[in-house]
């Protein structure tokens, strides 16, 4: 099967996705009107790794948990459940690295500039690595997305992470692996409140009452458990506050779609759709990232404290 005809075939197969009613992928974006059928698809398929991008895809009819799990098996196959897993397990921790290193780099430089440890210096710390972070590692972001967005044809074989980077590149350039970086760039504020939030908790439980007051091991459990509760805090607040750049990113990311720009796809999402639409899918995003982001900033400052403990 030569190029043009692998093109036509996978033209042919999102122009199905948007046809079919009784779908796998389109059945899940609103998931969120019912809530327990979400919780239970969402944990499904986080255990899974199809991420949070899947409830965003546009569509007409919506299934439950049931349904969409019978579907998906029926209709693709188990190994369809783990797709864009390589990506991201490449992904996942170099991103973390990038990220936990430029913040506590910009952090030291920021101190030295502005008040140590206030809010603008958090503020410019995290913004700087959240930036820094998005523009290295959005190729890999981008195939992951594009692989979890593809529904398997009928007889054809499903992409590896490789197969969709080489199918990129040859249909859209370096530039494809780049698309959605904008909205990438304006969900730095959702970092940016996050760390502000994060540390003025912080900042706050090093200072309380509670915290003088016991000693030991003791001490030691409620510090972590108090940092697992900042975090799941900040993270939700932000989350709340500038998650429609997932929606747009997402949009972005489609093959073969109307979307074209930041701009351009979020006034068309409004006009099309209405300002709802640039929420669906916070529920699934805040079961997923709550718990992942106490998990993560506890971690790393529990990392933190050992180093630092060691050295002294």
């Amino acid at each position: 099967m030569g190029p043009g005809e692998k093109e036509t075939q996978r033209g042919e197969a999102y122009s199905e996705l948007s046809k079919e009613r009784d779908g796998p992928t389109t059945s899940i974006r609103h998931g969120c009107e019912n809530a327990p059928s979400l919780v239970c698809l969402f944990i499904r398929l986080g255990s899974c790794n199809i991420s949070d991008d899947t409830f965003l895809l546009r569509s007409i009819k919506y299934f439950g948990c049931n349904e969409t799990d019978r579907s998906i098996l029926e209709k693709e196959g188990p190994k369809s459940l783990f797709r864009g897993l390589g990506p991201n397990l490449v992904g996942v921790a170099p991103s973390r690295a990038v990220y936990f290193a430029c913040y506590s780099k910009a952090k030291e430089q920021f101190n030295s500039i502005f008040v140590p440890n206030s809010n603008v210096v958090h503020i410019f710390s995290a913004g700087s690595a959240a930036f820094v972070t998005n523009s290295l590692m959005n190729p890999i972001w981008m195939v992951k997305t594009r692989m979890q967005l593809e529904r398997k044809v009928r007889g054809s074989k499903q992409m590896n992470t490789l197969q969709c980077a080489r199918y990129v590149y040859q249909t859209e350039g370096i530039r494809g692996f780049y698309r959605g970086l904008t909205a990438s760039y304006a969900g730095i504020s959702e970092t940016i409140i996050c760390f502000a939030i994060y540390e003025s908790l912080k900042k706050y439980l090093k200072e309380a009452p509670l915290a003088s007051s016991t000693s030991g091991t003791e001490k030691n459990s409620t510090n972590f458990f108090g940092l697992m509760a900042a975090a799941a805090i900040s993270k939700g607040c932000a989350s709340c506050i500038a998650y429609p750049h997932e929606v747009i990113r997402t949009r972005l990311r489609e093959e073969g779609t109307k979307y074209k720009s930041f701009v351009q796809t979020a006034r068309l999402v409004f006009r099309e759709e209405g300002y709802l639409a640039f929420y669906r899918g916070l529920f699934a995003q805040l079961i997923r990232q709550i718990p992942n982001t106490a998990i993560v900033l506890s971690t790393y400052e529990l990392i933190v404290y050992l180093l630092e403990d060691h050295t002294q």
